[in-house]
């Protein structure tokens, strides 16, 4: 199961990102985007999360009494060693990572930044999330401060 949802989950995520950086940014566009690419693994994450933390599926895999818990580097790498630890961790960052992008594409647009400047930004958060959004938020800064609005 997890392996199929671990595929599943990257053709989503990389579908999302292929019609926000190649695609016509229409609002077909970005509610596809958003609700089936960001939303729909929003729902993914939630139903397995729900499943994982009530034991229904990688039972064994939460740290019982006694042991670390999530607020421990141990306890996080416990969560992890699971099949079902690692495809959860996974949706979470391809669903922020995709939502970050149409954030970034949609600011950038709004403040006219031609896509050819764009897409080093959301290549760049597609590949390491929080590193294309720091460029962006230092890029945009200037732009905002120009136009008088953030």
């Amino acid at each position: 199961m997890w392996p199929v949802l671990f595929s599943l989950t990257n053709i989503l995520a990389l579908l999302g990102w292929v019609l926000l950086i190649f695609f016509p940014r229409k609002p077909l566009t970005h509610s596809a985007v958003l609700y089936l690419g960001v939303a729909l693994l929003c729902l993914i994450y939630a139903v397995c999360f729900a499943l994982f933390l009530t034991g229904s599926v990688d039972a064994g895999a939460l740290p019982g009494a006694g042991e670390p818990g999530a607020t421990s580097i141990e306890g996080v790498r416990a969560l992890f060693m699971s099949d079902g630890g690692v495809v959860i961790g996974w949706t979470h960052y391809l669903a922020f990572d995709l939502f970050t992008g149409l954030w970034i594409a949609r600011d950038a647009d709004a403040k006219q930044f031609s896509r050819v400047w764009q897409a080093p930004f959301l290549l760049a958060t597609f590949l390491a999330g929080p590193v294309g959004l720091l460029g962006w938020l230092i890029v945009r800064e200037r732009a905002a401060r120009k136009i008088g609005r953030g």
